[in-house]
């Protein structure tokens, strides 16, 4: 009796760490998919340094070029994605909407938005836009921010002409004297300023949004080991670009095919400094998530302050940067 008694006892032991090693298992999925960006220049070094693909052998990492946060909010929505490289603003935008996603990691704090005039244009003042075209791209941090300047002076989107274009097109756009102002977004926001002169009309850093990391509520929780691996990995880029900046530089430029110092000119505007989500975050965007409400983005009786509260998820980035700080 004794000895089946101990045969089973080992069974047991086998059968629990059987199911445990299999739960850690599935806790990293074997195909991971994230977004990259040149709006969200960590995302670049990640990629080009291999970072997940180093830490995670066993899972094929896949990479999506992103446009705007419109676009990447659309994959990770989709499943073409399970991480997005978004503002802050748009994010809470889809939240509100519907969409279940939790923002995990902050990236930077950009200044990589502001509404951009030609080089000769008789635009001089925010209020001088009124009845003008205003090229921007719906649901990003750059359309938002356009809606906050008009606020300034007392317009609205009824008082100007809004024209839905993805941010290359809307450059183009100005470029070609289609709209009279655009909502610009880095680095085709420097590219523009230092190719053709373009002119930044109106610069408020409060009113951009900070660059964040995304991933979907069923994802987060069925796998948690997978959205730690990916937090480290931009954490670890973070601190590299930090410390390198005339490298992060030439990884943008060649990346985006850009010249170096339209690329510096971004990052120049570019603070590294963040990565957990903290109060100061979630204030700022229950600040500028007024906007949502006054221009009816969002659906009726939406409590702003309650989904930006939903949103953020600060405990893997507390877990994972307080391990790497500790070694």
């Amino acid at each position: 009796m004794k000895v089946f008694s101990k045969k089973m006892t080992r069974l047991v032991s086998t059968l629990a760490l059987s199911l445990t090693a299999t739960y850690s298992f599935a806790a990293i999925p074997t195909t991971l998919k994230l977004d990259y960006a040149y709006y969200a220049p960590t995302s670049l070094v990640v990629k080009e340094q291999k970072l997940l693909e180093k830490a995670l052998p066993k899972t094929e990492v896949k990479w999506v070029f992103s446009q705007g946060s419109n676009r990447s909010l659309e994959y990770l929505n989709s499943g073409s994605i399970d991480f997005a490289s978004t503002a802050g603003l748009a994010a809470v935008l889809s939240r509100a909407n519907g969409s279940p996603i939790k923002t995990v990691y902050i990236q930077s704090q950009p200044e990589w938005t502001a509404l951009v005039v030609a080089k000769n244009s008789a635009i001089k003042s925010l209020k001088d836009l009124k009845g003008k075209k205003i090229a921007a791209t719906k649901g990003t941090d750059p359309f938002l921010f356009t809606l906050q300047a008009l606020e300034t002076v007392g317009l609205n989107k009824r008082d100007v002409q809004l024209v839905h274009l993805q941010h290359p097109d809307g450059k183009t756009a100005l470029e070609r004297g289609q709209v009279d102002a655009w909502a610009g977004l880095d680095p085709l926001m420097a590219s523009a300023q230092l190719q053709t002169g373009a002119k930044l009309l109106y610069r408020n850093i409060a009113f951009n949004s900070y660059s964040v990391l995304s991933v979907k509520d069923q994802f987060r929780t069925q796998s948690p080991e997978a959205v730690e691996a990916v937090i480290k990995a931009y954490e670890q880029a973070r601190k590299w670009a930090k410390a390198n900046p005339d490298k992060l530089a030439e990884l943008l430029a060649r990346e985006a095919k850009l010249p170096l110092e339209v690329a510096k000119l971004q990052l120049s505007r570019t603070n590294l400094d963040q990565n957990i989500p903290t109060a100061k975050h979630l204030n700022a965007l229950k600040k500028a998530g007024t906007i949502l409400t006054e221009e009816e983005l969002v659906r009726k009786g939406t409590n702003v302050n309650q989904v930006v509260d939903q949103l953020f998820d600060s405990k893997y980035a507390q877990k994972v940067i307080g391990k790497v700080a500790e070694k």
